[in-house]
């Protein structure tokens, strides 16, 4: 392989944990790639180097490569090597917007409003909040790019009395920035995770194979009185994000 190779730097290994030791190197692996310290595009070595480098098997390394091979941050590429293709958006599962995350993160979020109207609350969605059906709403529609990439396409329905909004606020703030600017912040909420395919229509906008992986998430968020703030129904592209959760026994 050619000099333009990025060298992985030594990372600690607990080899007294229960994880395994290629879930290890690759979360590791996917912390550097996420930091920016493997850019995309780089190149690793092969996973004989990689493996003396990190002090583990070539099969620990193999698998290790591999985990990230399927979850969309490496390919594997004829007469190139291992690639990184893209640092995948992980979410922590918390009352958070996408945007706040993505700032964070210095991921350069930026928003494109695709509708912006006022409308009756469909049944669904005025149970949500809590709400008459055919109450007045404001619908938002949003497709959220991180990096320069399509990342989410986002609906939203407020109640009217809640906030008022327009494009350009959309388009420069997250929504949950706005809520809190008009004296509304969230403080509790219900949240569903689950996945599907993509249509042919959101496949096109999320710049995805029609019939690929989507995440989808909706989201019914109150304030510290009760009070419905926003319901929101969103759908992610899998190959460059997940949702993260910690978890500890009781």
């Amino acid at each position: 392989m050619t000099s333009d190779l990025t060298p992985v730097r030594p990372v600690h290994l607990d080899r007294s944990s229960p994880v395994p030791l290629y879930y290890q190197v690759a979360t590791r692996l996917q912390e550097l790639i996420e930091k920016g310290e493997i850019g995309v595009g780089a190149r690793i070595e092969n996973e004989v180097d990689l493996a003396e480098r990190l002090g583990v098997s070539r099969p620990t390394t193999r698998r290790a490569i591999q985990y990230l091979v399927e979850r969309g941050m490496l390919v594997r590429k004829r007469g190139v090597g291992t690639q990184v293709v893209h640092p995948k958006v992980r979410r922590p599962v918390e009352l958070s917007s996408l945007y706040d995350d993505l700032v964070a993160g210095d991921r350069a979020p930026r928003t494109e409003v695709l509708d912006l109207k006022v409308i009756p609350a469909s049944d669904a969605i005025a149970t949500s909040l809590s709400l008459t059906p055919g109450t007045e709403v404001t619908w938002i529609e949003r497709l959220r790019y991180a990096g320069g990439e399509p990342l989410a396409l986002m609906h939203n329905a407020i109640p009217v009395d809640v906030l008022t909004v327009t494009e350009a606020d959309l388009a420069a703030h997250g929504l949950y920035e706005l809520l809190r600017r008009a004296g509304h912040v969230p403080r509790i909420a219900t949240q569903v995770i689950g996945a599907r395919s993509a249509s042919a229509p959101e496949a096109r906008i999320l710049a995805e194979k029609r019939g690929a992986s989507l995440l989808t998430m909706t989201r019914t968020a109150w304030d510290a009185a009760g009070k419905a703030l926003e319901y929101g129904s969103h759908l992610y592209r899998a190959s460059r994000y997940s949702f993260e959760l910690n978890l500890s026994a009781g």
